[in-house]
């Protein structure tokens, strides 16, 4: 598995992230929002709309709040600030970029908050396109391996469109470009797979290697911009060794 998603992972299992119910409940609620107003309110035509309701069950989430969000997102329901989708760039520590994507009802408070993070831990806010051309975004799928047959995967993804499919002991990734998300989405709920991840995310297009002790340093500046209310992912062109996945898993 991918040191990013290895990483998440950690930090899923850990309760590191979204620590606070009331926080994955509002960034939930808003990936809903954001769904239905793209795509619609209803899950069987619209495929990001139904991860993020299958996320925000599987959080137990209440049934009224997702129907709410649903509204909100469709314009049946006025209630609020409009939420938007914006993403960020920036640098951190030893210089490894950053995209930063957030979810907000607050553009200035939001910016405000990255910047503050980024200046006191050594980084910076970038320009719009002085970071994202490092960056490629692609479609990705995550889920266990047990008791599946790893050459069937296989040739489900690649025949959907993936370019790349990973296996380890525990999980199976697939990488694919973006027009073959809805395919492989298809393809995976066919054979009564629901992925734990299905999302289309930033890769860097070239990682840059730092020590252990550094490595560490990044990754913390990432944990303090994800703990933030509005933002929804961060991605970085860190390179994460085997040692410093160690070390995060022992903390």
């Amino acid at each position: 598995m991918s040191g990013h998603s290895h990483w998440a992972t950690i930090r899923r299992k850990k309760g590191a992230a979204d620590a606070k119910r009331g926080q994955v409940f509002t960034r939930l609620a808003r990936e809903i929002v954001i769904a239905a107003r793209e795509g619609g309110g209803d899950p069987s035509s619209n495929i990001r709309l139904q991860y993020a309701i299958d996320r925000a069950r599987a959080q137990n989430m209440p049934k009224d709040n997702i129907e709410r969000a649903i509204k909100r997102g469709t314009g049946d329901l006025k209630e609020g600030n409009v939420i938007e989708e914006a993403m960020y760039e920036g640098y951190g520590p030893h210089g490894i970029a950053f995209i930063i994507s957030v979810v907000t009802d607050n553009r200035n408070r939001t910016v405000a908050d990255i910047r503050h993070i980024l200046n006191r831990t050594g980084g910076s806010m970038a320009e719009a396109g002085s970071v994202s051309w490092q960056f490629t975004r692609k479609a990705y799928f995550s889920f266990p391996q047990e008791g599946k047959d790893t050459d069937s995967l296989f040739e489900l993804a690649v025949e959907a469109g993936a370019d790349d499919v990973t296996f380890d002991d525990e999980t199976v990734e697939i990488f694919a470009p973006v027009e073959s998300f809805k395919e492989i989405s298809d393809r995976l709920k066919a054979n009564g797979i629901l992925p734990e991840d299905a999302e289309l995310r930033m890769f860097p297009n070239n990682e840059v290697e730092l020590s252990t002790e550094d490595s560490i340093q990044v990754l913390k500046v990432v944990e303090a911009l994800e703990e933030l209310d509005d933002v929804q992912d961060v991605y970085s062109t860190l390179s994460i060794s085997d040692d410093v996945m160690a070390q995060l898993e022992a903390a």
